[in-house]
């Protein structure tokens, strides 16, 4: 019998207690989580930073979080004055930074940004300007009820919106979305736009203690340690949407998708799912960015 090890995550449908195996069927070890497993013969190139300085990681995760927003932008996940990320801030963790209202993705820097309270007031180091009511409740909520998240990304893109309307998780179709494997989750029960406070609170225990939630009739949602893993899982879940789409539309009648069974799938998402190496997963867009146009550094 393989022995195995445990990984806290959240299934699709509620937190659950994910049993991956220390040895999978062919032989294959599980080994320590992190950056290490996909990099061979030198570290890492993208090393997840460590500040001892407070003000220096504020700096970083804005130009990071307007880095993200760019990245949305050329990925076309614009949908009118709809869509936020959010920061909680490293000098007050009761407050967190998020974009203005009706400022295209594409536009955004890092000194746009508007710092906030859990009660909403904008604070004086932020820009001082409005701020989308709805990204208020659900990432207000989201940051309450999950001290360990940092991060959190909602937009209304395409495939995202699309799969919502099924109301079911995402099957286990490929290698690359195994990252959701038992760690996201379904928010059934749309209540209109959301505007109330309780909404956004429904919303932030739909997702439980997972890494994304799929809204139906409404949209994606995905968290992280910091900006970058949330931002590398939005994209990875609009891409993923994207597939089962299309992977679905594509079935002739008798045929079945073929699912990735159990264990392999536990494996991948424990080698490759963990938050350092979702933040490594992220920076040849954030790199691809600068290239482009570093100006949202500023």
């Amino acid at each position: 019998m393989i022995p195995s090890t445990e990984t806290t995550t959240a299934s699709s449908t509620a937190s659950a207690t994910l049993q991956v195996q220390s040895e999978t069927n062919k032989g294959y070890k599980v080994s320590e989580r992190g950056s290490h497993n996909i990099a061979k013969g030198a570290a890492h190139p993208y090393q997840l930073p460590k500040f001892t300085d407070k003000v220096a990681e504020r700096k970083w995760a804005l130009q990071h979080m307007a880095g993200a927003f760019r990245v949305f932008a050329r990925k076309g996940y614009t949908e009118g004055t709809a869509g936020h990320i959010s920061i909680r801030d490293p000098i007050d963790p009761d407050t967190f930074w998020i974009n203005p209202l009706a400022k295209h993705f594409g536009l955004l820097k890092a000194s746009d940004m508007v710092h906030v309270d859990e009660e909403g007031n904008i604070l004086p180091d932020g820009a001082q300007t409005a701020i989308n009511a709805a990204g208020f409740a659900i990432h207000s909520a989201l940051h309450i009820a999950r001290p360990d998240v940092n991060a959190a990304c909602h937009t209304h893109s395409v495939y995202g919106k699309a799969w919502s309307a099924f109301g079911k998780p995402l099957d286990m179709l490929n290698q690359d979305v195994c990252t959701f494997y038992k760690t996201h989750s379904v928010y059934e029960d749309f209540g209109g736009v959301a505007l109330e406070a309780e909404e956004g609170r429904q919303i932030a225990k739909a997702i439980g203690n997972g890494k994304a939630a799929i809204l139906q009739s409404h949209g994606l949602l995905t968290v992280g340690q910091t900006v970058d893993e949330a931002a590398y899982l939005f994209t990875l879940m609009e891409r993923s949407c994207e597939v089962q789409l299309l992977a679905k539309a594509a079935l002739r009648p008798g045929e079945e998708l073929k699912i990735i069974p159990d264990a392999e799938a536990a494996y991948t998402e424990h080698q490759a799912g963990d938050s350092e190496t979702l933040y490594t997963e992220f920076q040849p867009d954030y790199e691809m960015e600068v290239y482009l146009n570093d100006d949202f550094l500023n």
